[in-house]
């Protein structure tokens, strides 16, 4: 092989590489201004369907509280793309009269199971202490998956809401004080949560926590 054939082959080869070099961060770039582009639209809409709170509900002195226990990304918590997706629609198609997400109900425990293992795992001390016998206070609650819709609701997310099965059976008659005007959303959703356990109880999953 001549000189010149040698740094022909040199030549070509750069060439293939710089090539594969711009493509490549024409398709990161892409995949930037795609990414801001979809984070500003969420922004702007404040929809934020790729989170999972968990939203613990009470009552106390009349007054309904409403508290965020933890908040993860979805993926995080249904493990993979796939199921991901398919909470993300039932998010997205949920509505104000009917917040619980609509799932196929062969599929629903996973679902629930998957986030009764993450919040299980936040009450982890809870749980080893009862195990050995050590003074706790355990209440069995239910969760269960939305995703509000109102007009005055601040943020859209997924939510895991978790409250005490006793006082999803019992809810009061009359509206509790709230804490903030737009809680009025959260007990409409509990409200329909109580009737819907009463038809779909596919719907909610029950655990023991103890701290």
């Amino acid at each position: 092989m001549t000189l010149a054939d040698i740094l022909k082959t040199v030549v070509s080869e750069l060439q293939q590489h710089i090539v594969k070099v711009v493509v490549g961060f024409v398709l990161m770039g892409f995949g930037w201004y795609l990414g801001h582009r979809r984070a500003r639209h969420n922004w702007t809409k404040r929809e934020f369907f790729d989170r999972l709170n968990f939203s613990l509900n009470w009552i106390e002195d009349g007054t309904l509280k409403l508290r965020t226990l933890s908040e993860r990304h979805c993926e995080e918590i249904f493990l993979n793309k796939p199921a991901t997706e398919v909470v993300l629609k039932a998010a997205r198609a949920a509505t104000e009269a009917s917040p619980i997400l609509s799932l196929s109900e062969k599929d629903y425990w996973y679902y629930l199971n998957s986030v009764l293992n993450e919040l299980s795992e936040e009450f982890a001390i809870g749980h080893l202490k009862k195990a050995q016998g050590q003074p706790v206070s355990s209440a069995i609650y239910l969760i269960c998956l939305t995703c509000e819709a109102a007009a005055d609701l601040r943020m859209r997310k997924v939510r895991a809401m978790v409250i005490q099965k006793s006082l999803l059976m019992n809810l009061p008659k009359e509206r509790p004080k709230l804490e903030r005007p737009h809680h009025h959303i959260r007990w409409k959703t509990l409200e329909f949560m109580a009737s819907e356990y009463q038809k779909r109880p596919y719907q909610f999953l029950e655990l023991e926590l103890s701290v």
